[in-house]
């Protein structure tokens, strides 16, 4: 599986204010989304937002990602519900939930048995076994609830390690996977909408295929991608970086995101809000911790153990409007 899928534990249900981002200098630094709801001592990855962006579905996981599983979130003002079991998961291994910019799909990865009756998809790498993903998805019906979930066939689904699918507004969809072309490590691909069907997936050719390549955020109107990965220069084991599609087609050099969105630690599964610049990113940076501390009682080493930033990946919110300014992309 991938080295950096690892997750956490511990719950917090409440409902929490949540201040909309900032626009000054500062909202560089980001901010730990919705702390206590929806980023808890728990791992959580992977937002994905409403059209209204009133409706939040993210997944949550343990620290060993035996047990991961898609739930949303309502917003009413600032503030955001306690999170539910989203109505077509909790029963297999399901993550990496993305919305289609219309909201009338919604995609997600599951080793739920592609037909009736199967056996659970499983996967190999090096030497170790754990559940496998295919990509499936719900749609909105016009009463406003989900559809049973559809498994996506033919190519698109060949293999059994497909992660965190993200869709253009012409339904052109992207995704990582570990295939015949990928090397030793994952890559970035898509797979074009044809009618009712997909084309074959096509690697997307960010450069030199022994750089790892996960998560990809693809733009609606497909100007620039953002992707987890190392090209080089990661702070960590994971940073996101981001590349530009010029007129042609073709993808620039990828470029490490700045602007406080990278840290030592692990950064993953970058998702693009609803609002211009808005970038949403799983992470895993805690509290700074200096000794010698303050000497805990039972209480506050509790305290600390069970609050979002104890190590566990939790989504933050940055803006990164400034960087796509840069490059001639307004809203």
């Amino acid at each position: 599986m991938p080295a950096y899928r690892v997750l956490s534990a511990a719950v917090l249900c409440c409902l929490l204010v949540i201040p909309s981002l900032p626009v000054h200098a500062d909202s560089a630094k980001g901010e730990l989304f919705a702390p206590g709801v929806i980023s808890s001592a728990l791992q959580e990855t992977s937002a994905t937002f409403t059209p209204d962006g009133d409706t939040v579905y993210f997944m949550r996981s343990d620290f060993a990602e035996a047990n991961t599983t898609i739930l949303e979130s309502h917003r009413s003002g600032h503030a955001w519900s306690t999170p539910v079991v989203a109505p077509f998961s909790g029963e297999w291994h399901d993550s990496e939930p993305a919305l289609s910019p219309d909201g009338k799909r919604l995609y997600f990865v599951s080793n739920r048995p592609p037909a009736p009756g199967g056996a659970p998809v499983t996967a190999e790498m090096n030497g170790q076994h754990f559940p496998g993903t295919n990509l499936w998805y719900v749609e909105r019906g016009r009463d406003g609830r989900w559809s049973a979930p559809l498994h996506v066939d033919g190519e698109l689904n060949r293999g059994a390690m497909l992660y965190n699918p993200s869709i253009a507004n012409n339904g052109d969809l992207y995704f990582s996977a570990h295939r015949d072309d990928s090397g030793s490590a994952y890559q970035i691909y898509v797979a074009h909408r044809n009618g009712a069907g997909y084309s074959n997936p096509e690697r997307v050719d960010l450069g030199d295929v022994t750089h790892n390549r996960m998560d990809p955020g693809i733009d609606p109107e497909q100007r620039f991608l953002v992707y987890a990965g190392n090209e080089g220069d990661s702070l960590g084991s994971a940073d996101i970086y981001i590349a530009f599609r010029d007129k042609d087609g073709r993808w620039s050099k990828p470029e490490h995101l700045g602007g406080g969105v990278n840290s030592p630690a692990l950064e993953n599964a970058p998702v693009l809000g609803r609002a211009f610049g808005e970038l949403y990113v799983a992470s895993q940076r805690g509290a700074d911790v200096k000794f010698p501390k303050p000497r805990d009682d039972y209480a506050s080493m509790m305290k600390t153990l069970e609050s979002p930033l104890n190590g566990s990946r939790n989504i933050w919110r940055f803006d990164i409007s400034d960087v796509l300014r840069a490059h001639g992309i307004t809203r």
